[in-house]
């Protein structure tokens, strides 16, 4: 690509051209503008004519609250379907964000890290929390069962053991 470099001469001579283009459509979409309310003046609002007596005098007063009120209900209901049209917008614009996929989640890293500490983290420092997390388990005792062990003859006991609450022998007997 050979391109000349633009003298700072030209620059500036081009610099102003355009801003003297948009300063000449500025001053014109003014006067646009105030034409255009003069002629929406005109025709929304008549000409006001000051009755002489009181009586006409409360009628144009009841006329003009009228108006007002049919106004604010036009302006009260813009505005609600503005506000409703801006929160689609948002809606629409976190859905394109959600689409697009801008957000990648992260790689979660293992942390090490004690329930005061994360407490902390949490909560900041200002609040100083200590959380024992052993101090909320239920007491439990262990029952020891003490049996006398007899380290005698194993066989002494066999009969009173044997099943059926001692039967084993009378069935032994009969048989």
């Amino acid at each position: 690509m050979n391109r000349k470099k633009m003298t700072s001469s030209r620059r500036h001579h081009l610099k102003s051209l355009v801003l003297s283009i948009a300063f000449g459509l500025m001053e014109a979409e003014a006067k646009q503008a105030v034409i255009d309310k003069e002629a929406y003046m005109n025709e929304h609002c008549s000409p006001l004519d000051m009755p002489g007596s009181q009586q006409e005098l409360q009628e144009l007063c009841k006329k003009l609250h009228q108006q007002i009120d049919k106004v604010d209900e036009e302006r009260y209901d813009l505005e609600a379907k503005v506000a409703k049209t801006n929160k689609e917008i948002e809606d629409l614009k976190l859905k394109v964000v959600d689409l697009i996929g801008k957000f990648k989640k992260p790689a979660l890293k293992k942390v090490r890290m004690s329930a005061d500490q994360m407490l902390g983290a949490l909560l900041g420092s200002k609040h100083k929390v200590s959380m024992d997390l052993r101090s909320n388990l239920k007491q439990v005792k262990k029952e020891v069962k003490e049996e006398v062990a007899d380290v005698g003859d194993w066989r002494k006991n066999v009969e009173d053991k044997a099943g059926m609450g001692g039967r084993k022998k009378m069935f032994e007997g009969e048989a």
